[in-house]
């Protein structure tokens, strides 16, 4: 009975990871992208431990599961939350079909030290200043 469980646990975990792979392959932009993999990943990765929990059956074995997929629910959407936020930041564009952008009044790129960063890597490709100049939302202006 517990291979059987191993078994779907398995297959639904290697599913989850598969359409990660594949949502980091086909999504158009950055933030999209790690919205995929930070839970379709963590789903799949889940599952995949849960089987080796269950086919392991000693008590070390399982705890040690459990313990990395806590870790993975605790981690993996915080860490896709900094890196979506500083990728923000940085200016990276969102797919022409996003709507709504919550962070453009949040994250101002004003005399904060990460503008002297983005104006050295702007001066260095002809922008004259680090401000996005074309603001996300469909301008029709996205690559």
């Amino acid at each position: 009975m517990s291979a059987l469980i191993a078994s779907a646990l398995l297959i639904v975990g290697s599913i989850f990871c598969l359409v990660a792979a594949v949502g980091m392959l086909r999504l158009p932009d950055t933030l999209i992208r790690m919205h995929a993999a930070t839970k379709a990943g963590t789903v799949g990765a889940g599952c995949i431990l849960a089987a080796e929990a269950v086919v392991a059956g000693e008590l070390g074995t399982t705890l040690k599961a459990i313990a990395a997929i806590v870790f993975l629910l605790l981690t993996a959407p915080v860490a896709a939350h900094l890196i979506g936020r500083a990728a923000y930041h940085q200016g990276i564009r969102l797919f022409e079909k996003t709507w709504i952008d919550e962070l453009a009044d949040s994250m101002p790129v004003d005399g904060s030290a990460t503008e002297t960063s983005l104006t050295h890597s702007s001066e260095s490709s002809g922008k004259d200043n680090g401000k996005r100049e074309d603001g996300p939302g469909p301008s029709g202006n996205h690559p």
